[in-house]
């Protein structure tokens, strides 16, 4: 029996020589079933198989053994939830809280987006805020309230509209230069009517505008070399000078008469001491910034 072949006689040889390469002795260049060309088991596609028959309409795997994810988005039945791999690689994550908001709101940043609405609704007020202030001689307690009214939302809105143009960045070019405009406008109109109807010392209305018109000047004149940012100071002067310019509006008798005098007295001392101190800033900041260029221009020449 030693002349008869083992893969003519059926015997074990026969599936072992049928899974050889074209390289191999026997010359079989045909795979084995259910074995893949580079040699593996049938174990993968069998599961793909069954992923198939369980999800009807789910496209099998690419040339990899992987499920394309787009495939699957594209095959799967209505409310399936597949979902494939983000920008990190991670299979099935979700978009934050607030993505397809702030998404929005950057294709939409134009003239008529919310922030610039709350800017225009100011500059609207303070014509309105002026007319109030000065009917009847200003001294109509009802008309005062309203004029009141009027200044207390423009305040609001002056906070509103910076958050939501640098959260959703809503920020535009009408934004960067009406927002100082408006916070100016109505600040000054009411320091202006308050003391043309004698309720405010006239040197109080200067010392205010001088210092906002100063800082604004020395804004342009420094931002070539950077940005002075906000210092808590600054915002707790903008308090201070609101509280006290609303406690004027208002016909306020008897101790809250006496208790405006005081908030004023803070709102122009913190007025001074951060107007100084913005000009300190401004001096260091031009000297890093011409020491920078200086120092640039001895690199180049070297």
């Amino acid at each position: 029996m030693t002349g008869v072949p083992a893969s003519a006689a059926g015997g074990p040889g026969a599936h072992g020589t049928a899974g050889a390469s074209a390289t191999g002795t026997t010359g079989t260049d045909a795979p084995p079933a259910g074995t893949s060309a580079t040699g593996t088991t049938g174990t993968d596609t069998a599961a793909a198989g069954s992923a198939r028959t369980e999800t009807p309409g789910l496209t099998g795997p690419g040339p990899s053994g992987i499920m394309d994810p787009e495939a699957l988005r594209a095959t799967a039945p209505e409310g399936f939830g597949v979902t494939g791999p983000d920008a990190s690689g991670v299979q099935g994550s979700k978009q934050p809280r607030g993505g397809k908001l702030g998404a929005a709101a950057v294709n939409q940043a134009s003239l008529w987006n919310v922030a610039n609405l709350l800017t225009m609704l100011r500059l609207v007020l303070v014509p309105g805020f002026v007319a109030l202030m000065l009917a009847d001689g200003g001294y109509d307690p009802v008309l005062r309230a309203w004029a009141w009214a009027a200044f207390a939302v423009a305040m609001i809105t002056d906070v509103f509209d910076g958050h939501l143009a640098r959260t959703y960045n809503l920020v535009t070019d009408f934004g960067k230069i009406a927002d100082p405009i408006a916070d100016k406008a109505i600040m000054g109109a009411a320091l202006i009517c308050l003391s043309y109807l004698g309720d405010l010392p006239w040197w109080v209305t200067g010392v205010i505008l001088g210092r906002e018109l100063g800082v604004t000047v020395i804004r342009f004149v420094v931002i070539r070399y950077g940005v002075i940012p906000a210092s808590r100071g600054g915002k707790l002067k903008t308090l201070a000078q609101g509280m006290a310019v609303g406690m004027y509006i208002l016909a306020l008798v008897g101790p809250l008469a006496t208790l405006r005098w005081w908030v004023m007295a803070v709102a122009v001392i913190l007025t001074v001491v951060t107007g100084l101190d913005y000009v300190r800033q401004a001096v260091v900041l031009r000297r890093q910034g011409l020491a920078e260029r200086k120092a640039a221009a001895r690199e180049a020449r070297a």
